[in-house]
């Protein structure tokens, strides 16, 4: 469903998928939803096309709901359309780390198991108790555990740094630190984002990685309630502000590279 018009929009051009450079970006949800939801991958007022326009070229989206580095890191070794999205990729960038810092009452085996319970009432009834209990679970943890432990969502970026460098040497690569919420579905807890934010971006420095600095672009559009209800998603002058952002970081990295 197409989001209505806003006084937080800009008009964006339609996405080229044919123009070069090409950005492939892992990504979780705070990529494709917007104020009102989820969009098509080609929707031009996510952050992917609109960094992409600045810099004269086309994105490629891989992602899902709830992806964390761990899911970034099973599409690139096990998803054929990644394989040939990059052959043509220009830029790679590992936008995940955000959904990994948040509150998991539930291991995230039985979370994700949840979908697979039957019969379809059983499921419905289960999952609803659980999305109910969930925000008071994670004020009771206090944010513990976390969706992904620190040390997996760093080993998993940096294996799968290592694995495209392997593939392509020359190829820059580009992520960002975990973004915050004020989201009621996780009790507006958030106690592991600041301890994860630090360990990325202690590897970011020696890995050579260039990470955006998410809070500071889009934190005060999400802290002070300008994106979607959720309290965790982005309205279109959020993905705007990242998108060009995000451009901004790469320009050089490009100019390096020669692109």
């Amino acid at each position: 469903m197409s989001a209505k018009a806003g006084e937080d929009e800009a008009p964006t051009p339609a996405v080229d998928q044919r123009s070069s450079p090409r950005i492939l970006v892992f990504a979780d949800s705070l990529s494709f939803h917007g104020p009102d939801g989820a969009h098509a991958a080609d929707e031009p007022r996510l952050w992917p096309n609109i960094a992409a326009h600045a810099l004269g070229g086309g994105a490629d989206l891989v992602g899902g709901i709830g992806w964390t580095a761990r899911d970034a890191w099973w599409s690139l070794t096990g998803d054929p359309r990644v394989w040939a999205d990059l052959h043509h990729a220009d830029v790679v960038v590992l936008a995940v780390g955000s959904m990994d810092t948040l509150p998991s009452p539930l291991p995230t085996y039985l979370r994700t198991g949840l979908r697979y319970l039957r019969p379809d009432g059983l499921r419905r009834t289960v999952r609803g108790a659980y999305l109910r209990a969930q925000p008071r679970l994670a004020v009771a943890f206090r944010g513990r555990p976390a969706v992904l432990p620190t040390k997996l969502t760093v080993h998993y970026l940096r294996t799968a740094v290592g694995a495209l460098r392997v593939l392509r040497p020359e190829l820059p690569i580009v992520g960002w630190l975990p973004s915050v919420h004020r989201a009621a579905s996780y009790g507006y807890v958030h106690t592991v984002r600041r301890r994860t934010a630090a360990a990325m971006a202690e590897w970011g420095s020696a890995a050579g990685v260039p990470l955006l600095d998410l809070p500071t672009v889009v934190g005060p559009h999400v802290l002070g309630g300008h994106g979607n209800p959720d309290g965790m998603h982005w309205g279109w002058e959020g993905h705007s502000a990242v998108g060009n952002a995000m451009a901004e970081l790469i320009v050089p990295l490009l100019a390096r590279k020669g692109t």
